[in-house]
Order: structure tokens, then C-alpha cells, then sequence
């Protein structure tokens, strides 16, 4: 009992005691409230506003100024578990601090993103961390960690994990749906998701846009099957933007937003974002499902008190007891250090031929040239730099300003028109004038966005501009005091832009061929879909809000007044090596909403490195990029070659530090870096084992393998041991720096079932997948890593310490995870290519024998193997089924090992739709007709005469818009239908 007059004050009682008693005191208006997003302020208890979401990727997002880290991709390719631990300790200070400057900042921070890179050109790749689950979860646990704080009560953030689940295409990211078979849900997808769960800094998720097995992720049953099983700890779940309407409005999943509303909040929903800060129209919601019957109050005090719990696990109630209440850690010198450790350990390099590192003063001028050779590029969940270190500055800063010269390598151009050049009037004595820096030349941060700027005109003096293609024939125009030619909300164009940026781009361009003009071009405003029309008052791409159609675009004849690799070239020959640094703009070409459509680098910037390496064969391609890249040519032809996500603040400054050798690289690939498109399976093909995706299952030959990345010594892997110690397999190897400094190694330890993994042997008529052998299981798999720095000659023994679930996987024919028994390998060495030693360990166990079809049947989604089909949803609270992918096509599904026991007489398949079912089991084969004309969750039985006994593979066929949900037996001696 207490004495205190409102016990959810009372700091020593728990927090659950305290929760229950809040939310008695609340009356059901206020509770409701509480749901959306922004929760308004209960005066008459104490309670201030609490909003739900912060981003918090790589630093704090979208608040103004703050450290700025690597990009989520480059954490982890730093594959330093502790450092990110900092990372997102000094982020979540930083958070802190931003709160007690800002109350909009909000402590429930939306990070970090888990999604697997699974497919190279999904647009949001930046944000993820790797393709590997075990190293994503690695990770993830250690952001989250730091995000969260060590106090054993209170948190510094709450972190909630994005998105779930198996979302990895930007393309109809809101209707499209990924078919996500057991095995690969179980092994691939979930697992990104579960450790950080149970490492217990997980605060709650959010889910993502898509559809999984064709129910959309907000209301996924396995928020509650799944998530919530992992952790007695209380989990928040946030909606994504606008999700909760996408219910209806686009995937028309429901009928009205009462029911999805509904059946949101009973999947396990407890926040809903969505109307911006308008909190009236999802609350209005809610309260008509509760009007209708489709909710109770139960419903709506289980999503509170989650709520509640997580505010008081904030230290809101307790700010006198609070750790974390009186943080000002924002750009501190620990930090600034910090970012640039992180930008350093994030360098990949990707091949040496002895060129680096470059040592100063020894090889002469160094010509910094390329697209990115002076920037620093921020991405959609950055926040504002108040330090910046480009290339070109690192450089210039390491090896002397003298000895260095910079060569951008854009195009320079000028548009001609019926009435004259294009050009950008001058700025001076627009508004107040403010638009000049300190030296008073104009400052493209004080212009951006001012509508008060005259729009482009035409006259007689041209004005040059810098054009860069970034693929696809998107460009961007900027002109000499650093403008880019932007639109602003009136439909103008204007040079008012000092970076591409915003939710909607609008600084990017296309130029478009006009048939039957010769050398003319039409000029597309790819944010509006508007073509630039050059008139009286100025350019401008809209009228009125209408775009300005294709017809009525002026027609510009494009003049190159220099190429950029006639540039770069003139300037490599005359310097004693060249770095060319390429890359991506993280806004434009794969971004959210926006998925890449080629792993080839932009040709604008292909043939920038040939024209330095041909004029300078001592050529460094250095790869900033929020992606990876094609480019075998490169890697052939040049002597060095690297690889950096975007850097963050200190991302120029780390980099001339590791081509100088200051700090040898030791950052190691996240991710396959596949050869050429070829080698890329479609980007909505979910199942990583039937298409072979990511290093787990890729047959062929990589680029440049999961894993990889050089330095400038060697390491030797020696002593390794490993025993299975009960549930633990103990691992433990030597590694030894035989370099002359002091290096960092990266140790990975991979496992594979021991026999055989090669393609399934000729003649056998079966596919690749369909075997009784280990065709299907991974190649290798990560288990454990470890990043250690050795002085030269220096030696430490490394312990890893690996559940012995990780040798198993997830067995269909017995709905469970197993590890089977017999011979496990396992590797170790620098990446998933360079295996260094290997041990084999033996499990021992009864094996788990067939299918036991006779006493349980089949659900249709438990295949072995698949071709042309999809999974759906059986119903719209639970289940899947198997249909076809198209009506018109038929779609296959092996079962292997079923035992049919003593014998059955037929077979029985629970069906919706219309269509063929072919059958094929051990010699006997029928085709089966199913008509129907009944919605596709109105289901029936189908029975089909056929004698089978023993063990046997059963080929199951599809045609039509037949839904498959199960295959039953028809015992001996009951009559088919």
C-alpha cells in the first residue's frame, strides 16, 4: 500500500502497480487520445503531450543540428559491435539534449532499421545493415543498447526496430505483397527482428507497408505470435505514416476504416501515426469501432497501458530520479572523435595492388577528381552538419593544400532557345540582400528555397551550367556560385537549391529528345512531371498548380561548352596519382519510395575513372555510395579500389587518413556486391533458398564476397578449436597481426551442414531444393565475428560462444526449428570467400524422419520446393494458402519425404477458387477439376481417389485462381467423395 495521493506518482512502487493505476484514472476520451500519435496533455492528472517517434538512424534526424554518423549500411560494414554501442550511446545523449532544447523532440526513437539487404537495388539499402541476419541482429542489439542506456529501470531512448516485415522493395511498397515461405520466415526474416527483442532494449516495432503472404503487416498475426513471445517486456507498436488509411485507400484490404482501425489495434497496434498532428480523424475511428462492436474497451486499455509503460520506463513521472534528465551531450569533442572512428572502421577497401596507401610527399600532386570528390552527402534521415569534411577537404587537409588539385568532372553546358540562352538573372537586391556569406559571395544555404528570387529568363548571355547524370538520365543543373536549379511551390524554376533534397525531389531533371528537331530537347521537372516553359515572367514547370504538358515545354538546344572527363583527364596527367571518387547522391536514384534499377555506375561517372586512368594508371576509384556497385571493369583495370558508405561529418577526414595509411582499413562488405545484374533475382522474389539470394545461397561468383574487405598487412588464423558443450557450440582461434602497425582484423566464423551442397545430380528429374540431401540449407552462415586490433606481431586468442540452435534450421515436414544430426563444418577466416581453418563437429540425435502426412497432413505453405506460385492469405486474421501467380500458368509445389504409413486411400485438398489440381506421387498422377464461384476465403474440400503408401514425394499442381490451404488424407476404407 501507499500513502501517496496519486499512487502512479509514487516512484517506489513498480512501474506495472503505477501503470494500472494511471490508467484507471483515465477517463476513455483520454485514453483514446492516447493512440494516436501526438497525445494531448491530460492537465487534470499532470500529464504533459507525448508523441511517438523520433528519428534517430545515424544521429538525431530532422531537429536541426546534430553529430552526424555514418549511414546505417556503413555501421555496418564497420562490423564492430562495441562501436556501434557508442554510436548509439552518443546518439541517444544527443537526443537527450535536442529534448531538453525542443520539447518536439520526442525520446521514442524510430531505429534502427532491421530489414535485411537482401536485393542490392531495394532504394532504402542505406538505412539496413546488412543482408546477413546474424550480423544484423549483432548490430542492431548493440545500437539499440547504446540508444537505450544501462540503467537497470530507467531508459535513455526507447528504441522501436523498423519495419516488420520482409520489406525490401520501394516499388508499390503499400500494395505489393512479399511471399514468405515458412523456412525462410523462421531463418531469414524474423531473425533480424528476435535478438534484439530479447537483448531487451527493444522498446517496440513498427511495421512496415507491404503485404506478407498477402495480409498487410498491420495486422499480422505475428506481431502477437511471434514479437510478443520473445520478451515478457511489455512492446510498443507504432504504425508507419499513414498505414492505418492505406487499409483501405489503397490496398483495400477493408471495406471501411472503423474495421481496419479495428483489426489493427486487435493484431497488436498501440500507436497510430497517421493525419500528421490531426489526431480527430484516427481517434473519430477508433471510437466508431467501439461504436459498432468491432472493438471492446479492453481492446483500447491493452494498447494504453503499453503506452503508459513505456512513458514511465522514459523516467516522464520521475524526473528527479531520471538518469538521463539533465543531458547536454550535443557536439561534444568525444563525439566529433567518435564520428570520425566510426567513418574510419566503415572504409571497405576492395582491392590493392600495392598502390596504397599513398604516402605523402613521396608520389608527388594528387589530383582529387569525380562527383563526390567535394561533397558530403547527407541522406532522407540525416540530420543538419555542423561540421562538414568532404574528400577533397580530407585530402587537401592531409597531404597540404599545395600538392593537391581538384577536378569535379561535371559537363558544362548552356541552353539555347528561339529567343535566346538560358539564364539565371542575378540575385543582388532581392528581399533584404541576405543572401551573401561572409566574404560576400552568395551563400547556397541562405537562398535555398526563396520564392523571393527571380525565376530563370532567357537573354543574349548564357548562363554555364553544371550538369550531372546520375543515371537513368536524371539530372541535376547547378550553376557556379553552387545553385541548383530548384522548383519552388509556385511552379518556378529558380538556381535556389544549395543540395537536391526534400521528400519530393525537386532538382532533378530530364532532358527529353524532340522528334524531328535536331539537337533540340525538352527539359521534364521530375518532381512535378512538368516540362519547363520559358516565358515572359520566367521559367516556370506549372501554372496555377497545373503542370505544364510535353507539348508546351520550350524546346532547348543543349551546348557543351567542356566535357567533365575532358577535364579530369587534362588534370590526371599532370598529377602523380589520381583519386576519382564516384557514387550516389542518396536522393536521387534509390531512395525511399524509390527502388534503383541497375547495380551499373552512372555513365557519366564510368567514364570519368577511364579518362583518369587512362591518362594516369596510378588511379584510385574510391565508391561513396549508400549501395553497391558493378564494377568489374574498374576492378580489373585499376590498382586500388574502395568502398565507403556515406560518411557522415567526418567521412573526408577518415578516408585521407586510411589512403594515407594512417589507420590501416579494416571495414568488411555487409553485403554481396554482385557482378552484374544477371546475378539478381527479381526484386519481389522473397524466397532467398529457391532463388539462391544473398552469400547464404549464391552459387555463383561474386564481385566482391559477404565478408570481404583488405588492409595493408597480413593476418594469420591459427589453433582453432571447437566443441559442442550441451546446448553451446564453443569456438576458438588465434589471430596474429604479421604486418608492421598496428591493424584491426575482422574474425568470422561461418557454420555449413557437412555432405552435400552442390546442384541436384543429372538424370535424378527432381529440382534443385527437392532432395532429401542438404541442397536447400545454406552454403555458410555467419555465427559469430569478432573486430580486434593487434600491434604488429602481436597474437590474441579469440573465445565465440554459439547457441547450437545456429548449426539447425526450420523443418516444414514438423512445423519446428531442428538441428539434425550428423557432421557440421565449421569455418573460419576473412570473409565468407577467405576460409582460413576448418573443424567439423559431430551432433548426435535421432534424426526427425519424414513427413508424418498420415497423422497430420499437409499446409500447402510447408513446400520443400516451389515454381510459380505465391503465398496468400488463408484468411484475414490467420493463415496461408498457395496459389498460382498467374490464372494462366501452373503453378508447382514438391513435398519430399511424406510417409503415408501403412497406405491411404486419396487425398483431400481444402481449396477456395476455381481451377486444375495435378497430382503426382510415386508413379500415380491425376489431374482433378475444381469449379467454383465463391469468394476467394469461402473454402471447400476436394477429394481424389488415390492409393498411396510408404514414403514418397508428393508434386502438387496448380492452375486457375485456385487458393490452396491444406492436403488431408482419406483414411482406408472411407469412400471418396
Amino acid at each position: 500500500m501507499t500513502d501517496h495521493p496519486l499512487p502512479f506518482r509514487d516512484p517506489q512502487l513498480s512501474f506495472a502497480r503505477r501503470t494500472d493505476d494511471l490508467l484507471g484514472r483515465l477517463t476513455l476520451d483520454e485514453r483514446i487520445a492516447m493512440l494516436h500519435q501526438f497525445a494531448p496533455a491530460v492537465e487534470r492528472l499532470g500529464l504533459g503531450p507525448f508523441r511517438t517517434g523520433q528519428e534517430a538512424l545515424h544521429g538525431v534526424a530532422w531537429m536541426g543540428p546534430a553529430t552526424v554518423f555514418p549511414q546505417a549500411v556503413g555501421l555496418g560494414a564497420t562490423w564492430n559491435d562495441e562501436l556501434v554501442r557508442r554510436v548509439g550511446e552518443a546518439v541517444g545523449n544527443e537526443v537527450r539534449a535536442k529534448r531538453a532544447q525542443d520539447d518536439r523532440v520526442g525520446l521514442n526513437v524510430w531505429a534502427p532499421t532491421v530489414n535485411l539487404l537482401r536485393h542490392p537495388l531495394w532504394g532504402r539499402g542505406e538505412e539496413g545493415y546488412s543482408e546477413d541476419p546474424a550480423l544484423t541482429s549483432a548490430i542492431a542489439v548493440a545500437y539499440t543498447r547504446g540508444l537505450r542506456g544501462d540503467d537497470p529501470r530507467y531508459w535513455r531512448t526507447a528504441p522501436v526496430l523498423k519495419h516488420w516485415l520482409a520489406h525490401n522493395n520501394e516499388t508499390d511498397r503499400d500494395t505489393a505483397s512479399s511471399s514468405v515461405r515458412p523456412r525462410v520466415l523462421h531463418e531469414y526474416d524474423l531473425r533480424a527482428f528476435r535478438d534484439a527483442v530479447r537483448a531487451g532494449a527493444v522498446a517496440g516495432v513498427m511495421p512496415a507497408y507491404n503485404l506478407v503472404n498477402g495480409r498487410p503487416n498491420h495486422v499480422s498475426p505475428l506481431l502477437e505470435q511471434h514479437l510478443r513471445s520473445w520478451t515478457e517486456q511489455p512492446l510498443v507498436v507504432c504504425s508507419d505514416a499513414g498505414a492505418p488509411s492505406n487499409l483501405v485507400d489503397s490496398e483495400h484490404y477493408f471495406d471501411t476504416h472503423e474495421e481496419a482501425t479495428a483489426a489493427a489495434l486487435k493484431a497488436g497496434v498501440d500507436s497510430f501515426t497517421d493525419h500528421g498532428t490531426d489526431s480527430t480523424v484516427m481517434t473519430g475511428r477508433i471510437r466508431g469501432a467501439l461504436a459498432e462492436g468491432l472493438i471492446e474497451e479492453s481492446d483500447i486499455d491493452t494498447a494504453v497501458r503499453r503506452l503508459l509503460a513505456m512513458r514511465f520506463a522514459l523516467g516522464e513521472f520521475d524526473p528527479e530520479l531520471d538518469p538521463y534528465a539533465d543531458a547536454d551531450a550535443l557536439d561534444t569533442e568525444e563525439h566529433r572523435a567518435l564520428a570520425l572512428e566510426a567513418a574510419e572502421q566503415a572504409v571497405v577497401l576492395l582491392k590493392n595492388d600495392g598502390l596504397l596507401p599513398l604516402e605523402p610527399g613521396t608520389d608527388g600532386t594528387v589530383a582529387v577528381v569525380g562527383l563526390l570528390a567535394d561533397a558530403c552527402k547527407l541522406d532522407w534521415y540525416s540530420g543538419t552538419l555542423m561540421h562538414r569534411s568532404t574528400p577533397l577537404d580530407g585530402i587537401r587537409e592531409r597531404y597540404g593544400a599545395g600538392n593537391v588539385v581538384f577536378e569535379e568532372g561535371v559537363d558544362r553546358i548552356r541552353l539555347r532557345t528561339t529567343d535566346g540562352w538560358l539564364q539565371v538573372p542575378a540575385a543582388d537586391g532581392v528581399a533584404d540582400g541576405g543572401v551573401r556569406g561572409a566574404e560576400g559571395a552568395l551563400d547556397p544555404a541562405l537562398l535555398a528555397g526563396r520564392t523571393d528570387l527571380p525565376p530563370l529568363t532567357c537573354g543574349e548571355q548564357p548562363t554555364e551550367l553544371a550538369l550531372v547524370d546520375w543515371g537513368d538520365g536524371v539530372l541535376t543543373l547547378r550553376t557556379d556560385e553552387g545553385l541548383y536549379l530548384s522548383v519552388a511551390d509556385d511552379g518556378y524554376v529558380r538556381a535556389s537549391a544549395d543540395e537536391p533534397g526534400g521528400w519530393v525531389v525537386q532538382e532533378t531533371f530530364r532532358l527529353e529528345a524532340v522528334e524531328g528537331h535536331d539537337g533540340g530537347h525538352r527539359l521534364l521537372h521530375i518532381g512535378t512531371g512538368g516540362y519547363v516553359s520559358v516565358a515572359a515572367d520566367g521559367a516556370k514547370v506549372a501554372v496555377s498548380g497545373e503542370k505544364i504538358p510535353r507539348e508546351d515545354g520550350t524546346v532547348f538546344e543543349p551546348e557543351t561548352v567542356e566535357h567533365g572527363a575532358d577535364a579530369v583527364a587534362r588534370v590526371a596527367a599532370a598529377a602523380g596519382t589520381v583519386i576519382v571518387v564516384a557514387g550516389n547522391d542518396p536522393h536521387i536514384n534509390g531512395r525511399e519510395t524509390e527502388d534503383r534499377t541497375t547495380l551499373a555506375l552512372p555513365a557519366q561517372q564510368d567514364r570519368l575513372w577511364r579518362a583518369a586512368h587512362a591518362a594516369n594508371p596510378r588511379t584510385v576509384l574510391v565508391l561513396s555510395s549508400a549501395y553497391p556497385y558493378a564494377v568489374g571493369e574498374a576492378a580489373d583495370a585499376l590498382p586500388a579500389l574502395l568502398w565507403t558508405a556515406h560518411g557522415g561529418q567526418a567521412a573526408g577526414t577518415a578516408l585521407a587518413r586510411v589512403l594515407a595509411g594512417d589507420t590501416s582499413p579494416a571495414g568488411r562488405l555487409p553485403q554481396t556486391w554482385y557482378a552484374s545484374d544477371d546475378d539478381l533475382p527479381g526484386l519481389f522474389d522473397y524466397d532467398v533458398i529457391g532463388s539462391r539470394q544473398t552469400y547464404l545461397y549464391f552459387r555463383g561468383t561474386a564481385l566482391f564476397p559477404f565478408g570481404h574487405g583488405l588492409g595493408y598487412g597480413g593476418f594469420t588464423y591459427s589453433g582453432l578449436r571447437t566443441e559442442l558443450d550441451g546446448e553451446l557450440l564453443r569456438v576458438s582461434l588465434t589471430v596474429t597481426n604479421d604486418g608492421a602497425a598496428a591493424a584491426d582484423e575482422v574474425a568470422q566464423v561461418y557454420v555449413r551442414r557437412a555432405g552435400p551442397a552442390g546442384p541436384s545430380p543429372e538424370g535424378l528429374g527432381r529440382p534443385l531444393g527437392a532432395l532429401g540431401d542438404p541442397t536447400d540449407l545454406p552454403l555458410r552462415k555467419l555465427v559469430a565475428h569478432r573486430r580486434v586490433r593487434l600491434a604488429p606481431g602481436a597474437g590474441e586468442r579469440l573465445d565465440f560462444t554459439v547457441p547450437r540452435e545456429e548449426l539447425g534450421h526450420w523443418s516444414v515436414a514438423h512445423g519446428r526449428w531442428t538441428v539434425e544430426p550428423g557432421a557440421y563444418e565449421i569455418l573460419a577466416g576473412a570473409s565468407s570467400a577467405d576460409i582460413r581453418l576448418t573443424a567439423t563437429e559431430v551432433v548426435d540425435g535421432e534424426a526427425q524422419g519424414p513427413r508424418p502426412v498420415a497423422s497430420r497432413g499437409l499446409e500447402a505453405a510447408d513446400y520443400d520446393w516451389q515454381k510459380d506460385t505465391e503465398i496468400l492469405d488463408l484468411g484475414k486474421t490467420r493463415g496461408d494458402v498457395v496459389a498460382p501467380v498467374s490464372p494462366d500458368r501452373e503453378g508447382h509445389l514438391v513435398y519430399r519425404d511424406c510417409d503415408f504409413g501403412e497406405g491411404v486411400a486419396g487425398l483431400a485438398f481444402l481449396v477456395s477458387g476455381a481451377g486444375a489440381i495435378s497430382v503426382a506421387a510415386g508413379g500415380h498422377a491425376l489431374i482433378t477439376g475444381v469449379e467454383g464461384d465463391k469468394g476467394p476465403y469461402e473454402y471447400r474440400t476436394v477429394e481424389t481417389a488415390l492409393d498411396l503408401h510408404g514414403v514418397r514425394e508428393l508434386a502438387v499442381g496448380l492452375s486457375g485462381n485456385l487458393r490452396l490451404a491444406r492436403v488431408d488424407v482419406i483414411a482406408p476404407g472411407k469412400e471418396s467423395a
